[in-house]
């Protein structure tokens, strides 16, 4: 089995699509306010849910820093000021002026594929203009900078996908200028380098696995991982940085595919820290996690102890895509990868594996009486699984629940607080988990801090299918 990013295909592909919201055909000769109130919607509004049928990296279209309606009031309250300048200045703005004009040719060129293109193309058109006046009254104007770059972006995917012009590359260019302008003169603007990551995957994009892409996704990175810093409360931002690293770790030389890999896989999972429903990152955690699981396969690598093996790779893969599917059932990528994955789930399980437990009803137990047994968690709760040998009656307690003639933990769903890594010295070394529920904590300890991770996002994954009411949709998926 391969990893394939063809639609078509029932392979696993890359999540991360964008797709705009249609806006209203304007007339054919629409009013000065009409065109106006259309640039602004064109700039400022955000796109709708995104469908995952091409692995594009979304566009950030939430805060803006500088709308149309305050760039033309700016202009006309200004009309008629500062007519008369030195002349170092007046060369200045005729040398900015130049460039404008240059790309403004640039933005002339293109013309939409079908009305809806061309309409949303005279309104960049439009707003690109008034960008352009803006910047060469003040070449300093970092926001009419960073919108003017939004302008060559957006105008970028207006150009046929099909077209062998190079118009689209030169302009992603022009707008990749942009925004290094723009944060050259306002450092902390995250939106800019957030979306300037976007314009340098799309040209690295376009250049397959050579090694302009290679160092085009190694730019885009560093943007996105600047845009983190700036901003370490976007997912979107995490889960495009993880996004370009999976790229990345295709072109790169085998040695340094590993870490590139593992990092993405770090970038995946904080985007889901900071989101538990992000359906679009835990997709893309299990592509990686899958691919992850074939190379390992591919180059014979031996698996020491300490390393996850390929069969648990495939599995934590199918968990993440089942997880995904379950949050949204109707996208078609999901619905076919699944099909692909769901027999390496521990079915009728989306999870089992080791967890070292204290006795049921004795929390803090001597570290001694702490037993290491199995778990499975499943769309109702994480339940221990007790083996003849362990069997033996033990006082009642929130956490036992009747096991045949024993008592053993359970966890039902509902009763889930919050699930989290601990470090608590009263328990024993390793890897510490703790889930918070209704009747109190529940203390275990995982087999190493990379299982942690993955018993940690399991029990939140199914909590949040819970908390969106997809439980039937996850039952469906893990009991046939």
């Amino acid at each position: 089995m391969s990893l394939s990013t063809t639609p078509e295909e029932p392979q696993l592909q890359n999540g991360d699509a964008s797709e705009h919201t249609p806006k209203p055909q304007p007339d054919a000769n629409p009013t000065a306010e009409e065109t106006l109130e259309a640039a602004e919607t064109a700039i400022q509004s955000p796109s709708t849910e995104q469908t995952p049928r091409k692995p594009e990296l979304r566009k950030d279209e939430g805060s803006r820093t500088f709308t149309m309606r305050e760039l033309l009031s700016e202009l006309k309250s200004d009309e008629g000021e500062d007519s008369v300048s030195p002349d170092s200045q007046e060369s200045a703005q005729q040398h900015v002026m130049e460039q404008n004009n240059a790309v403004m040719e640039l933005i002339n060129t293109v013309t939409g594929v079908d009305e809806e293109g061309r309409s949303r193309q005279r309104i960049l058109t439009f707003a690109a203009k008034r960008y352009a006046s803006a910047i060469a009254r003040n070449p300093q104007d970092h926001e009419a900078l960073y919108n003017w770059a939004l302008v060559l972006q957006e105008s970028a995917d207006n150009v046929s996908p099909d077209s062998t012009s190079p118009t689209k590359d030169a302009l992603l260019e022009e707008a990749c200028k942009k925004y290094d302008e723009a944060t050259s003169l306002l450092p902390t603007l995250h939106d800019a380098y957030y979306n300037w990551a976007i314009a340098i995957s799309d040209r690295a994009k376009m250049r397959g696995r050579t090694k302009e892409a290679e160092e085009l996704w190694k730019q885009a990175t560093k943007n996105y991982e600047k845009a983190v810093q700036l901003n370490w409360n976007s997912p979107q931002a995490l889960n495009n940085w993880g996004l370009a690293l999976q790229e990345l770790s295709a072109i790169v030389p085998a040695r340094e595919k590993q870490t590139i890999v593992r990092t993405a896989i770090s970038k995946f999972r904080a985007a889901i820290q900071l989101q538990f429903d992000f359906h679009r990152a835990i997709y893309n955690l299990g592509t990686v996690l899958y691919a992850l699981a074939e190379d390992t396969l591919r180059t014979g690598g031996t698996v020491n102890a300490k390393e996850v093996s390929p069969n648990e790779l495939y599995s934590q893969s199918a968990i993440y895509i089942a997880v995904a599917h379950a949050l949204k059932p109707s996208y078609s990528v999901y619905s076919s990868a699944l099909r692909l994955v769901r027999s390496m789930l521990p079915l009728p399980h989306l999870k089992v594996g080791y967890l070292t437990a204290p006795p049921v009803g004795n929390l803090v137990a001597p570290h001694s009486d702490w037993k290491r047994s199995q778990f499975v968690l499943n769309h109702e709760g994480l339940q221990q699984v007790i083996s003849k040998v362990e069997q033996k009656q033990v006082p009642g307690s929130f956490s036992g629940k009747e096991f045949g003639d024993k008592k053993a933990i359970r966890i039902d769903v509902p009763d889930i607080v919050s699930v989290s890594a601990c470090a608590d010295l009263t328990l024993p070394p390793g890897a510490g988990l703790c889930i918070d529920t209704v009747h109190g904590p529940v203390f275990l300890i995982a087999d190493s801090w990379e299982s942690l991770d993955g018993w940690v996002d399991a029990i939140r994954l199914v909590y949040t299918i819970y908390a969106r009411g997809k439980v039937d949709v996850l039952a469906g998926i893990i009991t046939g």
